[in-house]
């Protein structure tokens, strides 16, 4: 009862204020590893496959200009900012060139900066650039099982093409 009558005595107009209270944009969550404009620097550096890892989704693997070389090279480990991302479609998009559902983003840390994440820091991002997940441990896992060659490169799953 006493409730009720402090919700009508202003208390919800109030919160409502506070919730649509523009330039409030606490909620608006950390910003992408990668740039939107990403696709006009970054290299394709494994074409369209299928990934049982990222729920059977097909993906396509980029390179930022930082991290191309020692992606493609396998010489000495990644400096510190390099990105690598994956592109995912849906499974019955074959050559990813369909709708885009996700981003899978890796981005290098100095070395013994983060040994709990490989001295990487990851992200999942939606179709919309919204992250909806940092530092998953199903990322992190996955890719402790492949760090070293020939299987992987510095954490990053490939073997080279």
């Amino acid at each position: 009862m006493r409730l009720a009558g402090r919700i009508r005595g202003g208390l919800v107009p109030g919160v409502l204020l506070v919730v649509a209270c523009p330039g409030d944009d606490s909620s608006a969550g950390p910003e992408p590893l990668f740039p939107a404009d990403y696709e006009a620097s970054y290299v394709e550096v494994r074409n369209c496959r299928g990934s049982g890892d990222h729920d059977l989704n097909n993906i396509r693997i980029l390179a930022d200009p930082v991290a191309l070389p020692y992606y493609q090279d396998r010489q000495g480990a990644f400096p510190e900012g390099a990105v690598v991302i994956k592109e995912e479609y849906d499974f019955g998009d074959t050559t990813c060139e369909g709708e885009l559902k996700q981003w899978t983003v890796m981005r290098k840390l100095a070395a013994d900066a983060s040994p709990d994440t490989l001295d990487w820091e990851w992200q999942r991002v939606d179709e919309q650039r919204r992250v909806v997940g940092e530092d998953e441990m199903r990322c992190i896992s996955c890719h402790t099982g492949c760090g070293v060659p020939p299987d992987g490169f510095d954490w990053t799953c490939s073997i080279p093409p």
